[in-house]
């Protein structure tokens, strides 16, 4: 049985012998946008795809495993995530390759740093990926999206790693992507993706990502500790509009608040728990569920255990 029950050394001694490196005790709101959450037992950052799958075919078979991506849209709860989490954030998934019609980028590629590869490549159709917080692995689970464009509208292909250490390539209809969410198995392990492209004016990408940047920051929090939108929009509907019906606007709990600029953002004011977080989150479903007969759900994903009282 694996968890904090045991120690971080014996836990190790149990993994197998990797190229990549094992760290004890990480605490994970370094690794969030929220900025809150427990340690992890043991992360992982694997040296390349090779070693990621030599870890998942000779790991034990009951060791819990989860992949954190840029941590831009995910709640951390206070009792932190107890076995192995793994980050793809070695020199290996931060690179791209650019072919004639397409480009792929590594898991670990932070979306607005694709920015200056889009315009000195002439790489368009694909703008609106980096306005998405977080990295370009996370991105696909979540079928992120905005400005009218999801990743579901521009991905060619995605290479995972699954549960058993195999790796292979998946078409767009196998990643079964809807709206801000996927569903394939959880134990798939997105290592790098394959976008369509269409060459444009370097001038032009530029401009269109400028706007949508002057965009987010004029109706959007901006420098603050959030996950970005919180609830999916039910269908038709919008969620803050809803939100804003339930007077939750500026609502807060202790150190996390509802964004007065955007009420479907939480933020954590500076001294927030993600109990805080998410006990307003569910304020809000509940509130909006007495106002409106709708339940919103989460985009945000919660992952861990909560802390002990």
């Amino acid at each position: 049985m694996f968890g904090f029950g045991s120690s971080q050394n014996e836990l190790i001694k149990l993994l197998p012998e990797v190229r990549g490196k094992y760290l004890k005790n990480v605490l994970l709101s370094r690794h969030t946008w929220f900025r809150v959450g427990g340690p992890a037992e043991v992360m992982y950052i694997p040296e390349d795809e090779d070693d990621l799958c030599f870890f998942m075919k000779t790991k034990p078979y009951n060791l819990p495993v989860c992949i954190l991506g840029g941590g831009s849209n995910v709640l951390i709860r206070d009792g932190g995530i107890p076995g192995v989490v793994i980050k793809l954030t070695s020199k290996y998934f931060k690179h791209v390759k650019i072919g004639a019609d397409n480009i792929t980028c590594f898991a670990g590629v932070r979306n607005v740093d694709l920015q200056k590869t889009f315009i000195e490549n002439k790489i368009g159709g694909l703008e609106f990926i980096c306005s998405i917080p977080g990295v370009i692995g996370g991105s696909v689970k979540t079928n992120a999206g905005c400005f009218g464009r999801s990743v579901k509208d521009v991905i060619q292909s995605a290479t995972i790693v699954d549960g058993t250490g195999e790796k292979y390539t998946v078409g767009v209809d196998d990643l079964m992507l809807s709206y801000r969410s996927s569903f394939f198995p959880d134990d798939w392990i997105i290592t790098s993706i394959t976008f369509k492209t269409e060459v444009k004016d370097a001038v032009a990408i530029a401009q269109t990502i400028d706007e949508q940047k002057v965009y987010r920051k004029q109706n959007q929090p901006y420098n603050e500790r959030t996950a970005g939108s919180t609830f999916k929009n039910p269908d038709g509907l919008k969620a803050w509009e809803l939100i804003k019906k339930a007077g939750c606007c500026g609502l807060q709990i202790n150190g996390a608040k509802v964004s007065e600029k955007h009420c479907n953002f939480l933020i954590n004011t500076g001294h927030a728990r993600a109990a805080d977080l998410e006990e307003l989150g569910e304020t809000i479903v509940d509130k909006v569920k007495k106002a409106t007969s709708i339940t919103l759900e989460w985009e945000v994903k919660r992952m861990g255990i909560p802390s002990k009282k």
